[in-house]
């Protein structure tokens, strides 16, 4: 395995096959859907839009919305367009779709529209098909995004991208990491090669299609470093195959110096492993997910927990925002309160891009912190690829090199855990075998070491699970009473 770009002769070959997967893939003609992506004016072209937001330095909204069927979906984006006034639209596609159960969300979209209720969690895009799907991109004035979670998404993408959609999240180890159990990831590159390969092949054309890794992964305390070095290989991958327009991801820790350093790294670690791998003419944009922990239950402390991701994206330059609503610790978010947490993020990002903000001595050290977790950790996939990030990415899982945490892929060691310090900043309580270096160490080290100081209580399990669900009650760290000790076997630090 490596990720040498595919031959267009091997694809077409393999699309053969993909296509057949069900019916509607009878419907992608290449030609036909380049000619309607040519025909497009650009406010409906995610790529333009991006490319805008860098150059004015606004921050866009996106929101999450899918329902089982077309024409209510088409009435949620339009509300969101016009009465939350979302920048950018999203197509979020249903669970059995991710797994490439087509047949039942067949089952599952013919017996929504019998109970005239949704009853799958997403679009069935690849059940709508071509001409079907199309109607979102016209009948909507916003560029509408494919989102998804499907660690096969080729037959996805055919269908997507034939229909107009100018941009396609995920990637190969974002949505196979997080999401699946079982899943090689050999397999699942090999199936994003695919879908980067087609996405170059509409940009060689010039139908340029934006895509994005998943950058938030688990979304639950992430260390920025993972995040980063994940996106970053993705990244790679993606432009080996001819990508040119990517946005890299990182999910919102909630330390405001965190989150902004983190912001401010990744475009810049990203664009330095492009150059250093010499893709030099890919244009690099970047996203941040609102806390994709748990959220608390109750309007006023939910609305908190967004303001507080307008800010961090606002101050940390990002290019767009995924946001999320007052109802995130409910379920599914009505239509008016999806449009609620849009409009307060915007608020809160427009008060924020008026000021200028000084940078401190605090935001200097976190990035410092997280270029030398990233470098290392780059450094040693690289190494154990031999040049290729492909075979790297495989051989850095199996060594723990890289470790997400709470995944429940088989792949994944699962050794390095985290915690944060007494400020609600993401550290390390165990390493694992992430190669991070010593003096860096020794930072996370102290810094765990005095959040237990001031607790009470020594870190151990029972402070991260504190800490996974302290957001919940509107506070980053999570607390314990004072004199709690705690048992810290099994921790390596």
């Amino acid at each position: 395995m490596n990720s040498s770009r595919i031959p267009w002769s091997v694809l077409e070959q393999q699309r053969g096959e993909v296509l057949g997967g069900w019916p509607t893939g009878a419907e992608v003609d290449l030609d036909e859907g380049l000619a309607f992506h040519l025909s497009l004016d650009d406010g409906r072209k995610q790529p333009e839009a991006l490319k805008r937001a860098d150059a004015s330095g606004r921050t866009l909204t996106q929101p999450r919305a899918g329902v089982a069927e077309l024409d209510e979906q088409i009435r949620l984006l339009r509300y969101l367009q016009d009465e939350g006034h979302a920048d950018l639209l999203p197509c979020t596609v249903d669970s059995y779709t991710r797994h490439n159960r087509y047949r039942e969300a067949e089952r599952g979209l013919r017996e929504s529209e019998e109970r005239e209720r949704s009853l799958l969690n997403g679009l069935p895009v690849v059940n709508y098909g071509v001409k079907a799907c199309r109607r979102l991109i016209t009948e909507l004035e916003r560029p509408v995004q494919v989102r998804h979670g499907t660690p096969d998404a080729r037959l996805l993408a055919e269908i997507s991208l034939a229909a107009g959609f100018t941009s396609f999240e995920g990637g190969p180890i974002s949505y196979s990491i997080p999401y699946a159990k079982a899943i090689s990831l050999e397999r699942v590159i090999d199936h994003w090669r695919y879908v980067d390969r087609l996405a170059a092949w509409y940009t060689e054309r010039g139908a340029v299609i934006n895509r994005e890794p998943f950058g938030a992964l688990t979304g639950t305390l992430v260390p920025p470093c993972i995040a980063h070095a994940v996106s970053i290989i993705e990244t790679l991958l993606a432009a080996e195959q001819g990508v040119k327009d990517i946005t890299v991801g990182y999910g919102q820790c909630g330390n405001l110096v965190q989150d902004v350093a983190a912001l401010l790294t990744l475009r810049e670690l990203t664009e330095q492993y492009l150059e250093e791998f010499d893709y030099r003419d890919v244009t690099v944009s970047t996203v941040m997910h609102t806390w994709m922990g748990a959220f608390p239950p109750m309007r006023p402390e939910a609305l908190g927990v967004i303001a507080l991701g307008g800010m961090a994206a606002a101050i940390g330059g990002a290019t767009k925002i995924i946001t999320k609503s007052p109802q995130e610790a409910l379920g599914v978010p009505s239509a008016e309160a999806n449009a609620e947490g849009v409009r307060l993020t915007r608020a809160v990002m427009d008060l924020i891009n008026e000021q200028q903000t000084a940078q401190s001595l605090n935001l200097t050290t976190e990035m410092n912190v997280i270029r030398s977790e990233v470098g290392a950790i780059m450094t040693a996939v690289i190494d154990l690829g031999e040049g290729d990030v492909a075979p790297g990415a495989v051989r850095a899982f199996e060594a723990g090199v890289l470790d997400v945490p709470f995944s429940p892929h088989q792949a994944n060691r699962g050794l390095a855990l985290p915690v944060r310090d007494d400020r609600g900043a993401v550290r390390f309580l165990d390493f694992g075998n992430v190669p991070i270096p010593d003096d860096v160490k020794a930072l996370h080290r102290e810094r765990v070491a005095a959040r237990g100081a001031r607790d009470g209580r020594r870190p151990g399990y029972e402070m991260l699970l504190d800490d996974v669900y302290a957001v919940q009650e509107c506070h980053l760290v999570g607390r314990a009473a004072p004199g709690t000790i705690q048992s810290t076997e099994g921790i390596r630090v």
